[in-house]
């Protein structure tokens, strides 16, 4: 059954039981153990045991993850009972004018944290959450706009934890410069592009459709999370808005660091190498822990908080990262069980790619058809370009002829990968949005999912267009002209938010 269509059951039975259920937690485990007795032919006790056993492989490589959200979310839980959250809240209030406006900032703090998608998510959304509460903007909405410049800024941004994946998913002894290849696919990462502009359009016309649109009209603090604002408005401590800043500033830079340290920059590595060779996951676990030490230092010295409400905050954090990590620990193991030392679906996947590339001029749009299908089944941009990118390479015969539509290819890979990542309800970055919004997670998807198809359908254009003319610039030019097209229909059909 490895590497056969069967390989696709796990996540669509997933996915469906999640849209049908709203219970994500449920859905994972079943589809988890629907490929574990797959991959064992029905045999029930091997299947609970290969369970486990790819669970424990899959939360073991990602424990410096792990250890980040844990690390952030006591950051989080110190920097509002210091009172630094109120504060800045407070100042917040009188310095921004409006709904737009904290929407408009939260989309410029998301654009600015340009390293990582997961530092990203949370970092945001623990900055604004507070604001965008107080000028009654929607969980959802706030979990969207973090969405689509948490993914999309990164894949584009050269400086990032995922120019480094994406370099190092080229076949071992390629000719081509990763790095280079990566800069020449920005301007044609449709997905990316387009997602920001769109974001834009819906913050500055306040109009919002379909799923999004309800929720916007309905919206009050969910009941699980008003004991959480009630802590923020009524905590005791005395901190001043600079006690949340500079935990920040400290933990970026950290962040920022950690990823040239493990890259080798004090190995006499360039900056560029030393981005491309870094660590991501394990700098962000050596930033936050910077960043904690520092805001130790920076908090019990003055009386910020006392000792003991520091120590509280240990639990405190761990427990309110808890639903994320739960969540990405089954969504780990689902991509683990559709794995190639599994059920194999990239490999199925491949297969079909290679067997119907005959058609040069469509190699754009299938990659990108094909990239947003597998990240939406595995809920992973990174093991999606993991595994087309080497195929596009194998299908392309690479000539100085044939080189603009390699680029062209690998920017469709990659602008699926994103735009399958937003739409799928078992992908990490989904997953961080919510918990940085403070968002249920299903309302997220059900919410995001409109934008998705709105903006992807743009890019199908764009990509034909690409196909056949095989010059990114006009894709761009079409696909952007096609968005334009449907926000001024927008523009016209649906109402603002009152």
């Amino acid at each position: 059954m490895e590497g056969s269509a069967i390989s696709l059951l796990p996540p669509i039975i997933t996915i469906v039981l999640a849209l049908l259920t709203k219970e994500v937690y449920f859905s994972l485990i079943i589809g988890i153990f629907s490929g574990a007795m797959l991959f064992t032919d029905g045999d029930f006790l091997q299947s609970i045991i290969k369970f486990f056993e790819i669970m424990a492989g899959k939360v073991g490589g990602n424990v410096n993850i792990l250890a980040f959200l844990v690390i952030l979310g006591i950051l989080v839980a110190a920097i509002t009972k210091s009172g630094a959250t109120r504060a800045y809240g407070e100042w917040a209030r009188r310095v921004i004018s409006g709904k737009k406006s904290a929407m408009g900032l939260t989309a410029f703090l998301g654009i600015l944290i340009f390293i990582d998608d997961y530092f990203n998510c949370l970092t945001v959304g623990t900055v604004m959450r507070p604001v965008t509460d107080k000028f009654k903007i929607a969980r959802a909405k706030l979990a969207y706009i973090i969405d689509a410049t948490a993914a999309p800024i990164c894949i584009i941004a050269p400086v990032s934890s995922w120019a480094a994946a994406v370099g190092s998913s080229l076949p071992e002894g390629s000719d081509i410069d990763g790095f280079q290849l990566f800069l020449e696919t920005i301007p044609f990462n449709l997905y990316a592009i387009l997602t920001m502009a769109f974001m834009i359009f819906i913050i500055v016309s306040d109009r919002d459709f379909a799923t999004m649109g309800k929720a916007v009209k309905e919206f009050k603090i969910p009941d699980e999370y008003k004991d959480t604002a009630a802590t923020e408005q009524n905590t005791g401590g005395n901190g001043k808005i600079i006690d949340l800043v500079l935990p920040l500033v400290v933990l970026i830079i950290s962040c920022v660091y950690g990823m040239l340290y493990t890259g080798g920059i004090n190995d006499g590595k360039s900056i560029a190498d030393a981005f491309a060779d870094c660590d991501a996951s394990a700098a962000l676990a050596l930033g936050s822990f910077i960043a904690l030490i520092f805001i130790a230092i920076l908090y019990l010295p003055r009386g910020v908080i006392k000792f003991s409400e520091f120590c509280e905050c240990f639990a405190q954090g761990f427990k309110a990262m808890v639903p994320a990590i739960f969540i990405l620990c089954l969504a780990w193991t689902l991509s683990g069980v559709c794995g190639k030392d599994y059920l194999n679906l990239g490999g199925y996947v491949g297969m079909m790619v290679h067997d119907n590339a005959q058609i040069a001029v469509f190699l754009p749009v299938i990659f990108f058809l094909v990239a947003i299908g597998l990240a939406f089944a595995t809920g992973t941009s990174w093991g999606t370009f993991g595994i087309l990118i080497p195929i596009a390479m194998a299908v392309i015969n690479l000539t100085p002829e044939t080189y603009q539509m390699l680029v062209l290819c690998i920017a469709a890979i990659l602008s699926g990968a994103v735009g399958g990542d937003h739409a799928s309800p078992i992908s990490d970055t989904t997953i961080l949005a919510s918990a940085g919004a403070q968002c249920n997670h299903l309302e997220h998807v059900e919410t995001q999912v409109p934008y998705v198809l709105t903006v992807s359908a743009c890019c199908v254009v764009g990509f034909l267009v690409d196909g056949f003319t095989q010059n990114g610039w006009l894709g761009l030019g079409v696909s952007f002209a096609c968005l334009c097209g449907v926000m001024f229909f927008i523009k016209m059909k649906v109402p603002a938010n009152a």
